[in-house]
């Protein structure tokens, strides 16, 4: 599986489940519940549907296939409610889609991203084929079974069914390598962690709230205290969601008791879900989030924030404030149907909007992680990377370095430049000029009459010399596509 794309773009349907999964049985109890007009009413639409059905196999020349119509009428209905998060699901859809909520995958377990007219390998995930074949990090791939790379859509040419296999040529450190590579199922943690060097600081990444995330989460939290972190980072950028239960679990390890959210039903009645029995934290906390943070993250988020237990980083959240829950029906498919909608313990509802940090860090995934470990303690702070990977502090971590050559002048993202300074990043589109700003007040200019900044797509690049000459405590370097950022 092409893990970066398939998880931003076609896991939108796997935004957050609800915590109990209701049976058939009861989901039919309480459709039949109710007056005899009613009853009568559903036995009438039911006998149309069946009138439709027999007209259709008597007399459509072309046939009917029962099966498909009766998915394609339950389809139809679910589909009519304006909904987007509301479904239906076959039983083969059903275990594809709780496969992908557990992070369960075939393909060869690579993250890509597609920069430049280049595809470059961000990660190969342990005991992936990918790692089995030799696949590296920063590898650009040129060719998939012999046809050449020519934009994003062909990154679909490397998926494929379970026991095939895909030829993978890439160009590595300038030399071309074609390497042959088993599609297989894998399966990813949901939690993955580290401590910073050089700090007290610990960095807990979740990935999803699959069933298993609680007690991942809870093993590596154990650990981190055992290395004797003081703080806190906890990732929940490009979580889409999952379980609620998995979510309201992890939140124990935050607060001992509180508020997790509020949640309404057809009754628009405001009941709160409450946490008991946990434990305080007993450390600073930063929660990191951006755009596709969604659903149960957001659950998550919002009790942090408005419990007082964290600092929200980052960018606008996804904006999903409802839960679904899965009713299985009797011929082993299953409606996926909002049940409810949640607010925050402070009772905000953000649904369509998002929840907005407190400290703001748009679109550069590096600025957010830097700033961030700043807020948590980390006293300075080594960035490096390339367009396929970034390391703080010599640690790996998922994220890039977009560096601009150009001119005999070498410019980067003036974002990361604004984090690593622990300022802001300002620019003024009359004057074509990007204001840089210290964390002591200090302004520096520069202009694209000078060439000292330019502006590619939404992003402002700084000229690393004259950054150099106005910041004269930074250090770099950029050798062999790495560059390499410090302050003295």
């Amino acid at each position: 599986m092409i893990l970066k794309y398939f998880r931003k773009y076609a896991l939108i349907s796997l935004l957050a489940l609800s915590i109990s999964i209701p049976q058939a049985a009861e989901a039919a109890s309480s459709s039949t519940t109710g007056t005899t007009t009613n009853e009568a009413t559903n036995t009438s639409d039911l006998t149309t549907l069946q009138e439709v059905l027999n007209y259709l196999e008597t007399y459509n020349i072309e046939g009917v296939d029962r099966k498909e119509f009766l998915d394609s009428a339950i389809r139809g209905m679910v589909y009519s409610l304006d909904d987007p998060y509301s479904d239906y699901f076959s039983s083969e859809e059903l275990q594809k889609f709780e496969n992908g909520l557990n992070q369960e995958y075939v393909g060869i377990g690579v993250t890509l991203r597609y920069h430049d007219h280049k595809l470059y390998v961000t990660d190969v995930l342990a005991s992936s084929p990918a790692a089995a074949a030799g696949l590296r990090q920063n590898d650009i791939i040129t060719k998939v079974d012999g046809q050449a790379i020519a934009s994003q859509e062909d990154t679909a040419k490397i998926q494929g069914k379970e026991n095939t296999q895909v030829q993978i040529t890439v160009n590595r450190s300038g030399k071309s390598l074609t390497l042959s590579i088993n599609r297989a199922h894998f399966a990813l943690p949901s939690v993955t962690g580290k401590m910073i060097p050089s700090s007290k600081v610990g960095y807990i990444a979740i990935s999803t709230f699959s069933e298993t995330a609680d007690d991942e989460f809870a093993t590596k939290l154990a650990q981190l205290r055992k290395e004797g972190i003081a703080s806190l980072v906890l990732d929940l950028r490009d979580n889409l969601g999952g379980y609620v239960e998995s979510a309201a679990n992890i939140a124990k390890h935050f607060m001992k008791n509180g508020i997790l959210m509020y949640t309404s039903d057809q009754s628009n009645e405001l009941q709160p879900v409450t946490i008991t029995d946990g434990e305080d934290i007993g450390m600073p906390v930063v929660v990191l989030t951006n755009g596709l943070t969604a659903s149960a993250s957001e659950i998550l988020t919002g009790s942090l924030r408005d419990n007082g237990l964290a600092t929200v980083i980052g960018s606008q959240t996804y904006g999903k404030a409802r839960i679904q829950n899965l009713f299985k029906l009797s011929n082993g498919s299953s409606l996926k149907l909002t049940v409810q909608k949640y607010l925050t313990p402070n009772k905000e509802d953000f649904n369509h909007i998002g929840l907005k940090p407190d400290i703001t860090v748009k679109n550069s995934t590096a600025a957010q992680l830097i700033t961030g470990l700043y807020k948590s303690g980390v006293r300075k702070v080594e960035v490096s990377g390339s367009p396929s990977s970034l390391y703080v502090n010599g640690a790996p971590f998922a994220g890039y370095v977009d560096v601009l050559q150009t001119g005999g002048k070498t410019y980067v993202p003036s974002q990361i430049v604004a984090a690593l300074i622990q300022g802001k990043a300002e620019w003024t589109p009359s004057l074509k000029k990007l204001t840089l700003t210290d964390k002591n007040g200090k302004r520096t200019g520069y202009t694209v009459a000078a060439k000292s900044t330019k502006i590619v797509g939404n992003e402002s690049f700084i000229e690393l010399h004259d950054l150099k000459q106005k910041v004269p405590n930074l250090t770099w370097s950029y050798q062999q596509g790495i560059l390499k950022l410090s302050l003295n």
